[in-house]
């Protein structure tokens, strides 16, 4: 799960303050006219550079997705099923509260069918899944993990971003009002653990 990287300090503004925009306000509630003054450019900037509004939304999850970080590495290949779903799930928490807007528009585009969310499962969400995949077919093999579809793994892990996302509850609900950037970890790592220890038994089947 790789994405593409852009080359420049001046793109990587433009394509984070378009993706300000697109979670702020969604993909059809986004014009053209108002990307182009929230960015700060021509009315034609977004057409001339990108092509296309689409285009450029492409653009802006190809950036944040690179800026977040690949969920599964290489050296994970070489770790044990469960230690290797665990690593997964931290880095996606980790991933989640440095990069918000990127799970925001997200989660907006899953709730409808479009081009947009083919994108996101084809080229960041499904090479993901075939990765842990094998594992979890595994660990539910051995009775460590409940033998349930994918789909409802996926959002049993999914679910609970809500609380690395959505600021202004969670501020309602203790969490400090401008956390540190260890502090967000540290709550990214501490929910992590909270779902990957109740999913997966130990090898010895207790819960």
């Amino acid at each position: 799960m790789e994405a593409r990287r852009t080359s420049t300090p001046q793109d990587r503004e433009v394509l984070q303050r378009g993706l300000e925009t697109f979670a702020e306000l969604g993909y059809d509630q986004t014009t053209v006219r108002e990307l182009a003054r929230r960015l700060g450019v021509s009315h034609n900037f977004v057409n001339d550079r990108y092509g296309s509004k689409l285009a450029f939304w492409r653009a802006v999850v190809d950036y944040a997705c690179a800026e977040s970080g690949p969920l599964a590495e290489e050296a994970d290949q070489a770790r044990d099923d469960d230690a290797l779903l665990a690593a997964i799930v931290h880095r996606f928490y980790r991933a989640a509260v440095r990069h918000p807007q990127l799970q925001r528009l997200i989660a907006d585009e899953s709730a409808r069918e479009s081009e947009r969310i083919a994108y996101l499962y084809e080229a960041y969400i499904g090479p993901t899944l075939a990765t842990v995949a094998p594992s979890v077919a595994r660990l539910a093999a051995a009775g460590r993990l409940p033998d349930v579809p994918l789909h409802l793994l996926y959002f049993a892990v999914i679910g609970p971003i809500s609380g690395m996302i959505q600021n202004p509850l969670a501020r309602r609900l203790g969490r400090p009002e401008a956390p540190a950037a260890a502090e967000l970890e540290a709550f990214a790592d501490g929910l992590a653990g909270l779902i990957v220890g109740g999913l997966v038994r130990s090898a010895c089947g207790e819960g």
